[in-house]
């Protein structure tokens, strides 16, 4: 394994692993989500330009662009999280309330 792949990996999977055991926060889940999108993008990028193809180099431009979307969804609803209950902390959010 390449010190490349090493490091999108491992990035990967430290963004993996802080989503799985460090859930206290939004914002935070939403960071380590954003983390492993970004080690996609590279990840793809690479195999990419690895494979010399001009037909697969728009495909990691299409993630980049689902990723935007996916963050700015995040913060849509981090922002309507802090409104109506005041914290962002996921221990204090209960979904079976309306």
């Amino acid at each position: 394994m390449t010190p490349v792949h090493f490091s999108f990996t491992s990035a990967f999977i430290l963004g993996l692993m802080g989503l799985a055991f460090h859930r206290t926060h939004l914002l935070s889940a939403l960071l380590c989500l954003e983390g492993m999108m970004l080690s996609l993008f590279i990840a793809l990028a690479l195999w990419a330009l690895q494979l010399e193809s001009t037909g697969f180099s728009s495909a990691p431009m299409l993630l980049l662009a689902f990723s935007a979307c996916e963050a700015s969804a995040g913060l849509a609803l981090l922002v309507a999280t802090a409104r109506t209950h005041g914290t962002d902390r996921l221990q204090n959010l209960n979904l079976l309330q309306c």
